[in-house]
């Protein structure tokens, strides 16, 4: 048969129609064997040759013979499966791009936890990424209140405030704490904190207005909020989960195709 000849293929129940020159494109692997009737697994049942695999994953499989190319969407996550399915067939090339994706690091998770009692805020940051809290860090600062120290010519009361800044806690490498709002001394003064988060100036005492800075800081460096839940305790803490996914990308062969090579019958007699 030639390679502009159409073969039909069910594979799972799924029917595929494609041409001989493209199953064939790797002359080592289970789909050629296939077509040449070198592998008695394959039946030909009403007419197409019946394969017992999933065909969910084999039009993944037949897109990357068409372009060489394996781009998958981006909500895909079989990458085993389809590798199982690469080596049930026998194309090594297919396997090699999907290990090189599977080095690839996965996406950034960050998840804000928000807690507003009374007149405080409580927040806390976890990162799977350690770069992500890092740089959260250098961009919050927690502004406290304390008095000034007074000088000899000061006689003014209640005595002035100064802001004294402070970073974030980091109680390990993927989390940070702060806080901010009004709370009570040991002397029942009251202290406010405030936040700042680069690169906005402002320094904020309202938790509401913090987490949508928060919010809005993490959206501009490419995050995007995937869910927002509140857990069921007493303080009904709002969490919201923030993803960075990589844009996909089409991952090529570097090898070339190495053209099929028939031997006639007069060359098998001289071969031996």
């Amino acid at each position: 048969m030639s390679g502009e000849e159409l073969i039909t293929l069910n594979v799972g129940g799924k029917i595929f129609t494609t041409r001989f020159s493209t199953l064939k494109q790797f002359p080592a692997s289970r789909l050629a064997r296939m077509l040449d009737g070198r592998d008695q697994e394959f039946k030909m049942v009403g007419g197409h040759i019946f394969v017992d695999r999933d065909g969910v994953l084999f039009s993944f499989i037949l897109d990357f013979l068409r372009t060489h190319q394996l781009l998958l969407p981006t909500n895909f996550s079989d990458y085993l499966r389809l590798q199982r399915e690469a080596l049930f067939y026998e194309l090594d090339s297919l396997v090699d791009l999907l290990n090189q994706h599977l080095l690839q690091p996965k996406p950034a998770l960050v998840e804000v936890h928000f807690l507003s009692r009374n007149t405080q805020a409580f927040f806390r940051v976890f990162g799977s990424c350690s770069k992500t809290i890092e740089m959260l860090t250098g961009r919050i600062t927690v502004f406290i209140e304390q008095p000034s120290a007074p000088t000899w010519s000061s006689n003014s009361f209640p005595p002035q405030m100064t802001l004294l800044p402070l970073p974030p806690q980091r109680p390990s490498y993927h989390d940070l704490v702060f806080q901010c709002g009004a709370d009570s001394t040991t002397d029942n003064q009251t202290a406010v904190r405030y936040v700042s988060i680069k690169p906005d100036n402002r320094k904020l005492a309202n938790g509401t207005n913090v987490l949508s800075l928060l919010i809005d800081t993490l959206l501009k460096e490419g995050f995007h909020l995937v869910s927002t839940r509140t857990v069921p305790s007493e303080d009904k803490t709002e969490c919201y989960s923030f993803e960075r996914m990589k844009s996909p990308e089409a991952l090529t062969m570097n090898k070339t195709l190495q053209p099929e090579t028939t031997i006639m019958p007069e060359q098998s007699q001289k071969m031996k």
